[in-house]
This record gives structure tokens, sequence and C-alpha cells, in this order.
């Protein structure tokens, strides 16, 4: 799924950490990042968030309740 224009990125990160199943980020060059993962928050996310906001990502949930959550956040924030 992708997506877009998040700009609470505190927020975003709380509805990763409280997924039950893997939440992955999809590189430019498809390889896949664990986002569960304090380090790959920090490290591979750092370039994007320089201006405060995420413009774009592709990411992949696994478990269907873990897709309304970040669904639900999409629609919500």
């Amino acid at each position: 799924m992708k997506v877009q224009n998040i700009t609470d990125i505190d927020k975003f990160f709380e509805v990763i950490d409280s997924c039950s199943g893997k939440v992955e980020l999809v590189t430019g060059e498809g390889d896949r990042l664990n986002l569960k993962s304090k380090l790959s928050q920090y490290v591979s996310l750092a370039n994007i968030f320089s201006d405060g906001s995420i413009g774009e990502l592709e990411l992949l949930a696994y478990e269907p309740e873990d897709i309304n959550k970040l669904v639900n956040f999409m629609m919500n924030n």
C-alpha cells in the first residue's frame, strides 16, 4: 500500500509499533526494511523526514488488522 502526506511522524510510528505483524518499507530499489525495528525507523527514514513530513512511502503489512490500522491512520490524519 502507498501512504502519502504523513505530517504526524510520531503518531505514524505509534501506529507501526502497535501492529501485531511485520510492516515493511519498500525502497525505490525494491529492498524491504522492517519498520518494527527502531534502528530501521531512524536510519532508513532519516532523509525522508528531513523536512518534517513524508511525501509518499510504499508499505507492506501482512496482517489484516494491521492494514486496517494503517488505513485508519491515513484517513484520520
